[in-house]
């Protein structure tokens, strides 16, 4: 069927039979196609929506655009996890080694920022000498020696969702389930992988600020993971107010380096590494349960293995041997480090935490413009938790900026996007929902 048929019998709200799937994103990927139709297509299924069997033929079809991943001299389960983004949200960094050191292979494709969101490509650019995106060869090697590789996505896996995902970005279809699902998963399947879990985050620092609709969207995500092939689960979490307690580029990864060091024990951040990691060894077999998984987990971390893969790993692609020993030697610190003051006595009972992401982009830390270059030294850590008491004048905050200006400007947004109560507030669980 010609491209326009298709396009119109979307339109018209009919179910596109695999094979008219197929033929149309063979043709986008081999540049057959005009914008004006990529965007009509976007915008047709944006309006009329698909149906789960269309939704999949989309999602194989785009993984099948480009190489696909082999992993059989590896006898391990091949593992991995996304996060639908959010604002401190560094847990893919500690648990692709966690993970490896419980016996499972993780070759992690992570993005950059986007958005208000910290992007996990840009956390570890800011370690000399890390290659994100090393060729398929060196990737296959570095799963297969230190048991998990994060990298960026290649221009040979999926290149279909590459092009679709450009013109849905200047057409206003970016929030349509059924294209957000094939966005994400096409990739993944392209990797090869056996089993996935998906972090769906929901609150005002995630793209996804209402629960139904976050619900909506794991619901999605797992039947059509499921249903091409690939054991999925998925949990929902909280996002508002950041997971870490730093945001940004260098100080996200030295929270990591901390983490793995055992220095962030009974944080949110803990509770969802470890519930992820435990999520990752039931679906791979590796574990009966989530307690026992959990329990892996925790040895890995107390043990030191989890440090040593994550290291390894560094290593391999390019990294320093020695950043866990000497994180000052490599990890750049920003000229300016400036105290963010609690403008009151009391709770802090909720923050804006889009706007702290924000935030982070006005200092340098993030990209208005895709050519944009990043200042990996700014941001934010030593946040306090919301549920946290304060006194007038205590830090919340500490500020990482390039200069005096920038610094001053940082701290007095940082301050604004909290809200101090006089009554302890009641805060919403870290992982609300399994599915």
């Amino acid at each position: 069927m010609i491209p326009q048929e298709i396009i119109r019998r979307k339109r018209d709200g009919d179910e596109l039979d695999p094979a008219d799937i197929r033929s149309f994103i063979a043709a986008l990927a081999a540049g057959h196609l005009s914008e004006g139709q990529i965007g009509a297509f976007a915008m047709a299924v944006w309006f009329k929506g698909m149906s789960r069997e269309e939704i999949v033929a989309l999602t194989l079809a785009m993984a099948d655009s480009g190489d696909r991943l082999q992993w059989g001299d590896i006898d391990r389960p091949i593992a991995d996890k996304h996060s639908t983004g959010g604002v401190g949200d560094n847990v893919s960094l500690m648990l692709a080694p966690i993970a490896a050191a419980c016996g499972l292979a993780v070759p992690m494709i992570s993005g950059r920022g986007l958005g208000h969101t910290g992007g996990t490509l840009d956390k570890l650019e800011s370690i000399p000498g890390y290659r994100v995106t090393p060729d398929a060869r060196l990737f296959h090697k570095v799963v297969k020696e230190a048991g998990c590789a994060i990298i960026g996505q290649t221009g040979a896996l999926a290149p279909a969702d590459g092009r679709l995902y450009a013109v849905r970005d200047v057409t206003a279809t970016v929030d349509s389930i059924p294209l957000i699902t094939a966005s994400i998963l096409s990739k993944k399947l392209a990797a090869g992988l056996q089993t996935l879990v998906l972090d769906v985050k929901v609150g005002n620092g995630a793209f996804m600020a209402d629960r139904d609709q976050a619900e909506i969207l794991a619901q999605s995500l797992v039947e059509v993971a499921n249903g091409a092939g690939v054991r999925t689960s998925a949990l929902i979490t909280d996002m508002n107010q950041p997971l870490a307690d730093a945001a940004g580029n260098a100080v996200e990864m030295r929270n990591c380096l901390d983490f793995l060091a055992g220095g962030k024990a009974d944080t949110r951040l803990e509770t969802v590494v470890l519930a992820f990691a435990a999520e990752m060894l039931v679906t791979s077999g590796v574990a009966a349960s989530s307690e026992e998984g959990e329990g892996m987990a925790r040895r890995a971390l107390s043990s030191g293995r989890a440090a040593e893969v994550f290291a390894r790993m560094v290593s391999l692609l390019g990294g320093p041997a020695d950043l866990l020993e000497n994180p000052d030697r490599h990890l750049a610190r920003a000229p300016v480090e400036k105290p963010v003051p609690a403008a009151r006595s009391g709770w802090l009972a909720a923050c804006n935490a889009r706007g702290i992401g924000v935030s982070v982009i006005d200092l340098g830390g993030g990209r208005r413009h895709p050519a944009d270059r990043i200042d990996h030294r700014v941001g934010f850590s030593e946040l306090l938790p919301l549920g946290t008491r304060v006194s007038a004048g205590e830090p919340i905050a500490l500020v990482h900026a390039a200069d005096d200006t920038a610094a001053q400007s940082a701290a007095a947004a940082l301050a604004a996007h909290y809200r101090i109560a006089e009554e302890k507030p009641q805060l919403t669980p870290v992982i609300s929902t399994r599915i």
